[in-house]
């Protein structure tokens, strides 16, 4: 049984968002004993499923690290959510009946900050299914963004996704000239025309249409006009949320998420120059803010 207590207190970070739950099972000494992930857990699109991924991708990582899932009970995790920027979606989740001996809550935006920089001052541009900035200078916290998609999101998986499907449309209508962004949405998605197009797309979710962000920047990279407009609004946007977060004169500043990779060759020049290389990923960022939390009591 796991003792939970002095040296041997076992820690559980979850990063959940959009498209997937990451979970890491840490020692007290910052040991990687084990790693889980499981599906979307942003409470904005449903509160079953977020406290579901939760807790299957803490199961996973005990699983992972050899400790039978019984021992949930002794273990404490920082927990953080794309989402609970949101105040009622925090209080949601503060008032579940989690699983664990305690739960320390916060932001994916806040976790993030705190993997990149190593639990120092800095600032971060998420970059995945959704996309935000977000510094944390002297203890004040400050968002650009995070409104959600599809009324915000710019510069994210999911939006470009979403413009991928509207330019596909107008140009299978004959409204725009053809784009081979057309016939890489048709084909990923297994369909023909426009009105079979639209039966796929409708009423899906943000984690969809991310999965059609790759075929934007693969046509752009290969010169496609209408391709390499939309990149080019999506890494000025970014470029821009970098802007903002700088004026709050943060230390240093990170470029995260899936989309990263991509998204990061067509920033603003300037603004390429300034980014480094984030210390870890958000999950241990969750970790990171846990024992800040313990600390406090």
């Amino acid at each position: 049984m796991l003792s939970s207590s002095g040296n041997n207190e076992i820690f559980l970070g979850i990063d959940g968002g959009g498209s997937k739950c990451k979970a890491i099972l840490v020692s007290n000494d910052n040991k990687i004993l084990g790693t889980g992930i499981a599906g979307p857990a942003n409470p904005l699109h449903g509160y079953e499923q977020a406290i579901s991924s939760i807790a299957e991708s803490a199961k996973l990582a005990l699983k992972n690290a050899g400790i039978d899932e019984s021992e949930l009970g002794n273990i404490i995790a920082g927990v953080g959510l794309a989402g609970v920027n949101l105040p009622v979606l925090f209080e949601q989740m503060s008032n579940w009946q989690h699983p664990f001996k305690k739960m320390y809550l916060a932001t994916d935006l806040l976790i993030a900050c705190l993997g990149a920089h190593d639990g120092k001052d800095g600032a971060v541009m998420i970059t995945g299914t959704g996309s935000c900035g977000f510094s944390y200078v002297d203890g004040h916290p400050y968002i650009v963004g995070a409104h959600g998609f599809p009324h915000g999101d710019k510069g994210s998986g999911a939006w470009f996704g979403l413009q991928a499907a509207k330019q596909s449309l107008l140009s299978l209508d004959g409204l725009i000239p053809h784009s081979s962004i057309n016939d890489k949405v048709l084909a990923l998605l297994n369909v023909k025309d426009d009105v079979e197009l639209v039966e796929v797309i409708a009423g899906k979710p943000a984690a969809f249409y991310a999965l059609m962000a790759n075929l934007v920047f693969d046509s752009a990279e290969e010169g496609d006009k209408i391709a390499l407009d939309i990149v080019t609004q999506g890494a000025e946007y970014i470029s821009h949320v970098a802007r903002q977060l700088l004026k709050q004169n943060p230390p240093a500043i990170a470029l995260i998420g899936g989309l990263t990779p991509r998204i990061k060759p067509w920033l603003d020049k300037d603004i390429k120059r300034q980014l480094i290389e984030p210390k870890h990923p958000p999950e241990v960022g969750s970790v990171i803010y846990a024992k800040q939390q313990l600390a406090l009591k």
